[in-house]
């Protein structure tokens, strides 16, 4: 097993958990989700990136259908995984569950998440989320055809700044921004694109003492966790299910079965 901390091409992916959770990654270099409210164009996204390689089926355990694919870049191979369409990570419907564990549990390489450009205040509330969650994301703004037609628009350079990702506009439907996406992608999953995501605060000072002391607490009891702030957030915000992955040891795995492809 290579030592993911001296090793920056290695894959970030948790295998342990991606077994659980349905994936296999024998043969792949990489995975990656694909994340994003519904109506985002996320599905054309991802017919885009993968062609014909696809297969459906539904979640362990779950009536929910999944779908994933594969491509190939630079010499890689990818694996990809298309979440349910979700307009948050709270877990408070099967779909949020299932969208928010694979990021936090399965730790793709990559997470993409796909926001309809001309709605980007609306869409803003998921890509806030996963990036409370992953360091390791991309923002695809699609839509921007539509944007355009509606007179709006867009600094994504500006954005980006913002948001600490890489962000890129496109048209997926006339496959505007894909050869870009599958760049960025590549590079943020290989580690040639160092993301600094922006991450929610308070100006409660008492808040800020009590996420912090709680920090603490968790990377003392999960050294090595890769979200341990998330955590907390959703400790305080009394989360039953990351409640039970600590008492139940789903968190101790995300830190002691880390078994990576070579």
């Amino acid at each position: 097993m290579p030592d993911n901390n001296n090793c920056i091409n290695c894959p970030a992916y948790n295998s342990g958990n991606l077994v659980k959770l349905g994936i296999n990654m024998t043969d792949f270099d990489y995975v990656v989700a694909l994340a994003g409210n519904p109506n985002t164009g996320k599905s054309t996204v991802f017919n885009n990136l993968t062609g014909l390689r696809q297969h459906t089926g539904n979640w362990p355990g779950k009536t929910v259908a999944r779908a994933e694919g594969a491509f190939a870049y630079n010499e890689k191979k990818f694996k990809i995984v298309d979440l349910p369409g979700t307009y948050s990570l709270l877990s408070t419907s099967t779909d949020e569950e299932i969208a928010r564990d694979f990021i936090l549990f399965g730790q793709p390489d990559v997470t993409v998440v796909v926001i309809d450009a001309t709605r980007i205040e609306r869409n803003l509330n998921m890509v806030l989320q996963v990036l409370e969650i992953t360091d390791k994301a991309v923002l695809c703004l699609n839509l921007v055809d539509e944007a355009k037609r509606h007179n709006i628009t867009i600094d994504d350079r500006a954005l980006s700044r913002e948001l600490g990702i890489p962000v890129v506009p496109s048209a997926a439907r006339q496959r505007v921004g894909m050869p870009e996406l599958l760049n960025f992608i590549f590079q943020v999953a290989a580690g040639e694109y160092i993301c600094k995501p922006r991450r929610i605060s308070s100006d409660s000072k008492s808040f800020n003492t009590a996420v912090d002391k709680l920090v603490s607490e968790i990377e003392k009891e999960f050294p090595g966790l890769p979200n341990a702030r998330w955590v907390a957030l959703r400790l305080l915000e009394g989360d039953q299910k990351i409640i039970d992955s600590i008492k139940n040891g789903e968190l101790v795995n995300l830190v002691k079965n880390n078994y990576y492809t070579s």
